[in-house]
């Protein structure tokens, strides 16, 4: 068995399912051949709907001096996300971190999830 896991560093944990898994995945932070460098960054899921990459949507205030005041604007950003992060789905927090371009859009990698907190069963009742 020759599987290797690293480290990335900056905080992070390794994810049990990395350091046990069987998968292999080259672009995986833990256990490819990516370097984590430059920025980390946190946005929301919108869309998990790719093989290893999600669009996460990043929502930020943008300051009009004319009216002294601010607009919402927002970007979205391709990230690759490595098979140990299961079960993520739109909705869910990610932090990610800044790594070679993986393809022609892809240049972050998912570091950590942070599930959506559903408060309560959300059942219809009558009035």
């Amino acid at each position: 068995n020759n599987r290797w896991y690293k480290e990335v560093g900056l905080g992070f944990k390794t994810p049990k399912e990395a350091i046990e898994g069987h998968y292999i995945d080259k672009k995986c932070p833990f256990t490819g051949d990516v370097s984590i460098r430059g920025r980390i960054l946190t946005g929301e899921i919108i869309s998990t709907k790719m093989k290893r990459t999600i669009i996460i949507r990043r929502e930020y205030l943008h300051f009009i001096s004319k009216y002294n005041r601010y607009e919402k604007r927002h970007k979205n950003l391709a990230a690759h996300i490595s098979p140990c992060f299961i079960g993520v789905q739109q909705g869910d927090s990610v932090t990610v971190g800044q790594c070679r371009p993986l393809s022609k859009t892809v240049r972050f990698n998912v570091l950590k999830v942070q599930k959506k907190v559903v408060k309560g069963a959300k059942n219809f009742t009558k009035f």
